[in-house]
């Protein structure tokens, strides 16, 4: 793919706190080039959840002026929308098809069949298929294949992952887009979004937890044996956290907030116990000492409860810390709490690093691209790479020259990158499978034969 024929893809992120445009395009290197970025407060959202159109309304376009401020150049029409709230349910199922003429090798048509069936699955009224996930197929007698084109048989199956959600919550998610002047070209459940923005194929592989602690969810995917097997949206975030310290300590929202983030901790014992915060009084009331420690207190009480529930989730699926070798991935705003990778290693049993999206950048961006708030935003542009790679969607405008603005560029940061190495034009439909698509069609390099080759 010539990076000249590129489309631009924009990822809006309708979150609790804060509402994100980042338009991106893939460099010639294969990695992205951010070209535009907007950041607006969000207003009318709680728990992840579009309650209040207008005021959504005028955050996304508060986001938009911001990307456009960051760069004119750019023309935004459509948008990879993620989506969570506590709505959010997913199912199992297994499905199959008799095929017409068994002897044949099996073609990309009849597994896009075998997908779309699925979407005829009974589901409580009022709820709406979001995605389907295929996780392991079948043909016949033979189990666990990762990619059944090319096997020929009699019957060829899955087993699901369906993701549904309320759908109200969709309507308005979707209606406060289009109020803004902009279409949703797919709906994509944030985790995911966020897994792909963080997680490297071997991760996949070694078996891995995402945990998106964002401003009202925490949304949470688990991987293993390069299959997504479980995806489960919690209903507490970070905001949560602010109003327990708001209660807890009798002070104002933005005073809770504000300490949170400087002098926040998510392990009490870690905390100084002679250590006190002043806080102004209100219209001639003394000021008030705030322990340290008793804030680190409340701070710890919610994110166990968040962790007892990835507990949950995890022992659900039968996924304990013997099987999950890749460990906790903690991304989110919410994941920057100092102590909480060891809160989360005591809780879980499971080894935890906090997972930056800065994997598919390009290395020359601010820093501040790079921060785990934005992991949703950019793993929705990479859905749309995945979607543009392999025909799943139609681009009306593949290139427009927009360069990458000198404000989202860092010019302290010199890297040389490698252009990858040039392949023989092949067929669309044998082209290597991209990031996102290793878990959503679960077509999974064998990473051994790769190496072997290396150190032959």
């Amino acid at each position: 793919m010539s990076h000249n024929e590129s489309p631009i893809i924009v990822g809006l992120d309708i979150g609790t706190t804060k509402i994100a445009a980042i338009a991106g395009r893939k460099n010639e290197f294969g990695k992205l080039e951010i070209l535009g970025f907007g950041l607006a407060k969000s207003s009318g959202v709680q728990h992840g959840q579009v309650l209040n159109i207008d005021q959504t309304i005028k955050a996304i376009q508060a986001a938009l002026a911001n990307c456009y401020e960051s760069n004119p150049d750019l023309e935004i029409s459509e948008v990879y929308v993620g989506i969570a709230g506590h709505h959010i349910k997913s199912l199992q199922t297994r499905g199959d098809i008799v095929r017409q003429e068994p002897e044949m090798e099996i073609k990309p048509f009849e597994i896009d069949q075998l997908i779309n069936n699925q979407r005829k699955t009974f589901i409580p009224a009022g709820d709406q298929i979001i995605d389907v996930i295929p996780q392991d197929f079948h043909v016949d007698n033979i189990q666990n294949i990762k990619d059944p084109v090319g096997f020929n048989g009699v019957k060829v199956g899955a087993n699901f992952h369906i993701i549904t959600g309320d759908r109200n919550a969709i309507r308005n998610i979707n209606r406060a887009v289009e109020r803004s002047g902009l279409t949703t070209k797919d709906l994509v459940l944030q985790p995911l979004a966020s897994a792909s923005a963080v997680m490297s194929e071997i991760d996949m592989e070694a078996g891995v937890a995402i945990l998106d602690i964002g401003g009202g969810t925490s949304d949470l995917a688990v991987f293993y044996e390069g299959i997504l097997k479980h995806t489960a949206v919690i209903p507490f975030g970070g905001e949560n956290i602010t109003n327990d310290i708001r209660l807890g300590l009798g002070v104002l929202k933005s005073q809770a907030e504000a300490m949170k983030v400087q002098f926040g901790s998510a392990l009490a014992d870690e905390a100084k116990a002679n250590a006190y915060i002043t806080i102004p009084g209100l219209k001639g009331m003394p000021a008030k000492e705030i322990s340290v420690k008793n804030l680190a207190q409340i701070i710890q009480a919610r994110m166990s409860e968040i962790l007892d529930f990835v507990s949950y989730h995890l022992k659900q699926v039968g996924l304990d810390s013997r099987a999950l070798n890749g460990g906790v991935i903690l991304t989110g705003g919410g994941s920057q709490l100092k102590h909480l990778i060891q809160l989360t290693e005591y809780t879980t049993g499971l080894n935890a690093r906090i997972g930056l999206p800065n994997e598919h950048l390009a290395p020359n961006h601010i820093d501040e691209l790079k921060k785990p708030m934005y992991s949703t935003c950019i793993g929705l542009i990479l859905k749309g790479y995945s979607d543009y790679e392999h025909n799943y969607k139609e681009f009306a405008e593949k290139f427009k020259p927009v360069a990458v603005p000198t404000r989202l560029t860092n010019p302290a940061v010199q890297v040389t990158q490698v252009a990858p190495v040039a392949e023989p034009v092949i067929d669309s439909s044998k082209r290597k499978e991209k990031f996102w698509d290793k878990f959503k069609n679960n077509l999974i390099d064998m990473f051994k034969e790769e190496e072997d080759q290396i150190i032959k």
